[in-house]
């Protein structure tokens, strides 16, 4: 069997709106896709890998690693000492998990968004927030 030509591997960690959590690669991700695929960190064929699709996700987490540090108290508040892009914004799901960082994409009447976390010690670099998981987006200022 011919291994897969050398592609952008992404470390990402999707969660269903049931709870469901798969863990692995991607290289397919297009916000306006309804879909894409999880490969387990090593892969031979694109058969191996999972289709996830965006309807059935709370959100996508673009991750440093997939154990993260559990015992990290992530920062909840904006700090003036860094430089930020785009709307500050409290993101909080249906499942009652709060979000808080920025993003310049936020349309309630698309798929979902980037939301970029307010803690850049945080195991997540971005996050795609899918808008039906959402109970309620709060604009943040200061």
């Amino acid at each position: 069997m011919q291994k897969q030509p050398e592609k952008e591997l992404i470390k990402v960690i999707a969660r269903h709106v049931d709870g469901k959590t798969i863990k692995g690669h991607t290289f397919d991700f297009f916000p306006n896709k309804p879909d894409f695929h999880i490969y387990p960190s090593t892969f031979e064929t694109p058969e191996e890998g999972n289709k996830v699709h965006l309807n059935e996700l709370k959100a996508v987490f673009f991750v440093k690693d997939f154990e993260g540090n559990p015992s990290y108290n992530e920062r909840k508040e904006f700090t003036k000492d860094r430089t930020l892009h785009g709307r500050k914004i409290e993101v909080t799901f249906k499942d009652g998990e709060i979000l808080i960082g920025t993003t310049t994409g936020y349309d309630p009447h698309r798929v979902g968004f980037f939301l970029f976390p307010v803690d850049h010690q945080s195991n997540n670099l971005r996050v795609f927030v899918v808008s039906k998981a959402i109970k309620k987006i709060r604009h943040l200022t200061g």
